[in-house]
């Protein structure tokens, strides 16, 4: 376990995976998240899916191993518990700093062979008195000597499901947050699958601290939006949405999430862009 700082002040705790059950699958997560005030933005093992924790790397399907963890959808019997669980497995720190971590993962099927090698740094840089941004990249190499390809519940039939890669989890409450996007896109059935250029959600921690979290990726890929809110508080880009990514031999993908986190309510649309204009320029 380790913890992220900024200005001295604790943001996120590096968890390795290794205290999860194997039907999970085992892998390492940021937990708990908070904004600068303190107010907890992120869920581990929460009753309604055991296997979400809180910001992770979290894959349901390369070439039939789960990275997610728990039920696996299925054409022929739709969604049921198989044994196909596979482990990321932390193999050393290639920088280890207060306010950033550079990592090397090995991702291996249930019989121990590793599938991917996968390189993952995150970093905490602030924005001003109210925001500090989560900054979040990996680059997964295919290390398995034959062809990969990375897969959903989607692209195996289960429409709309097509979660899967950087997954932000978020805290459940009494009521579901507000969903805004880029282009004055509003609510989950306007944003889940789409390709807005951020994405924010505003709720309330347990505590009663109200947050704001925008989302954004600012690498050279953008993926579609998994969102989820009425159900749960759940984000990230899908590498899958309905189509099937193949991984040749020797191949890499790279990825990156920006997360925006802030304490209070910001919905006014100015306001929203404005805080995305910021956290896209950072450095």
């Amino acid at each position: 376990m380790n913890t992220l700082t900024l200005d001295g002040r604790a943001l996120a705790v590096l968890h390795d995976g290794t205290d999860i059950e194997p039907a999970l699958s085992p892998r390492p997560y940021l937990h708990p998240v908070r904004t600068r005030s303190g107010t907890v933005v992120t869920e581990r093992r929460p009753a309604d899916h055991l296997h979400h924790f809180g910001l992770s790397v979290a894959v349901p399907d390369v070439s039939g191993t789960s990275f997610w963890g728990g039920r696996t959808f299925t054409r022929e019997r739709g969604s049921v518990l198989l044994d196909n669980h596979g482990r990321q497995r932390h193999l050393s720190w290639l920088e280890l700093g207060e306010d950033r971590r550079v990592e090397l993962l090995s991702w291996t099927d249930p019989g121990g062979a590793e599938l991917l090698r996968e390189e993952r740094t995150v970093r905490a840089a602030g924005l001003d008195e109210h925001t500090w941004v989560l900054d979040v990249r990996t680059e997964l190499s295919n290390t398995s000597g034959r062809e990969l390809s990375i897969g959903s519940p989607a692209t195996n039939g289960r429409p709309g499901a097509g979660y899967g890669g950087l997954f932000w989890r978020a805290p459940l409450a009494a009521t579901p947050p507000a969903v805004t996007g880029a282009g004055g896109l509003r609510g989950e059935e306007a944003l889940h699958g789409s390709r807005a250029e951020w994405l924010a959600m505003a709720g309330t921690g347990d505590d009663g601290g109200p947050w704001t979290l925008l989302f954004l990726q600012p690498g050279e890929h953008t993926d579609p939006w998994f969102l989820r809110a009425l159900e749960y508080p759940g984000v990230g880009p899908a590498l899958a949405w309905d189509t099937r990514l193949p991984l040749p031999e020797g191949a890499h993908l790279r990825r990156r999430l920006r997360v925006a986190v802030r304490d209070g309510h910001t919905g006014a649309a100015r306001e929203l862009e404005d805080l995305a204009a910021s956290a896209r320029t950072l450095p």
